[in-house]
């Protein structure tokens, strides 16, 4: 099995599609006028206009709904992302170095997810992904 990707239900798409670009950098591709994805090189973000849950199972996804899942990206950068976001996406904290060694950030979406913006710091934590 392999995972491949995350797919976020937007009640507005065009603001959530923006945001995630300004996130990853990167240029979504729409397939569909209600469905964009932003490939990146570890997996593939997927968005989805309201509209698309019924292709699944009416009700089965909700936007703005999110209470549990929080979407991480990890950069070489972080201070650098945290300039480009600053003023553009709602803080929930600064900076600050966490227990198991990443420096993180955190903003939400237009949807209020709760996005981590990480790169890891110590020793233990770049040993962990590979970068040293």
């Amino acid at each position: 099995m392999k995972f491949t990707s995350v797919r976020l239900i937007a009640a507005d798409i065009k603001a959530m599609v923006t945001f995630y670009e300004l996130v990853t950098g990167q240029t979504a591709d729409w397939l569909a006028p209600q469905f964009a994805e932003i490939v990146t090189p570890a997996a593939t973000l997927a968005i989805g206009s309201v509209e698309t849950v019924a292709a699944f199972a009416e009700g089965s996804a909700e936007p703005s709904a999110n209470r549990t899942a929080i979407l991480e990206f990890m950069v070489a950068d972080i201070d650098a992302v945290f300039d480009r976001l600053k003023g553009k996406a709602e803080l929930v904290h600064e900076p600050k170095l966490l227990p198991w060694g990443n420096r993180t950030f955190q903003v939400r979406d237009p949807e209020g997810s709760p996005v981590s913006i990480f790169m890891p710091f110590t020793d233990a934590a770049k040993a962990r992904f590979g970068s040293r």
